[in-house]
């Protein structure tokens, strides 16, 4: 699955469940989340650490290329959260995103080819 997946997931979600997350920061952040610019499958271009740190590396990168707001900062921040105990989601639009995600991946993981 990839981003364009997580983004839908999540706004459909928020609007089948009549959430009223901010639809903008809500699809920004889906397509951010993951922002780390690396293969993390190959060992030399990630650490073993990847889960609890490509959150952060993330955030600094989508920081470096677009505004974001405080909604969309923490979905990047908080979308691997629990793994980031430090980190959770603080608003509904990175519940939202870290559900989807977590969604996303446990389908990757049951249906990968």
């Amino acid at each position: 699955m990839n981003h364009d997946t997580c983004a839908r997931i999540s706004f459909w979600l928020n609007r089948r469940l009549h959430l009223g997350a901010n639809e903008k920061s809500l699809v920004q952040g889906a397509f951010l989340h993951d922002f780390y610019l690396y293969d993390w499958h190959r060992r030399r271009s990630a650490s073993r650490w990847h889960g609890f740190r490509h959150p952060a590396i993330a955030l600094r990168n989508a920081s470096a290329s677009y505004s974001l707001d405080e909604r969309e900062k923490n979905i990047i921040v908080s979308h691997m959260w629990p793994l980031t105990l430090t980190r959770p989601p603080h608003c509904r639009e990175a519940a939202l995103v870290c559900l989807a995600d977590k969604g996303c991946s446990l389908h990757e993981t049951l249906f990968r080819r």
